[in-house]
């Protein structure tokens, strides 16, 4: 699996407006903790369905696309953050150490 950039609004109203699931890693470039997340949610991401696409987003770069994740979601900014989608809808939402590749996984076969 390869994670996607996401770099502008355009893509985040594509994630708004797709059908199955689509998952955004919210990254802090400047936290350690942050790092730790990220390594330890891509040792296990063989767990997700091929088919979700992983979007990462450098949350200082990125501001404006955190802050606009957090509206349209309805879920409060944190970081790391992780937010899997459905259909338009956020189902799913885990920060900091709640972080895994293997609940994402449980949620989408409970599906």
């Amino acid at each position: 699996m390869t994670w996607v950039n996401l770099t502008s609004m355009e893509q985040l109203a594509e994630i708004k407006n797709a059908s199955g699931y689509s998952l955004i890693f919210k990254h802090s470039t400047r936290c350690s903790i942050s790092l730790m997340a990220k390594k330890n949610f891509e040792m296990d991401w063989e767990a997700i369905p091929a088919d979700t696409k992983l979007y990462f987003l450098d949350l200082i770069s990125y501001r404006d696309i955190s802050n606009q994740i957090a509206e349209t979601f309805q879920v409060a900014h944190q970081s790391p953050q992780i937010l899997l989608i459905k259909d338009g809808d956020c189902i799913l939402e885990a920060s900091h150490s709640d972080i895994s590749a293997d609940e994402v996984a449980e949620v989408i076969a409970a599906a």
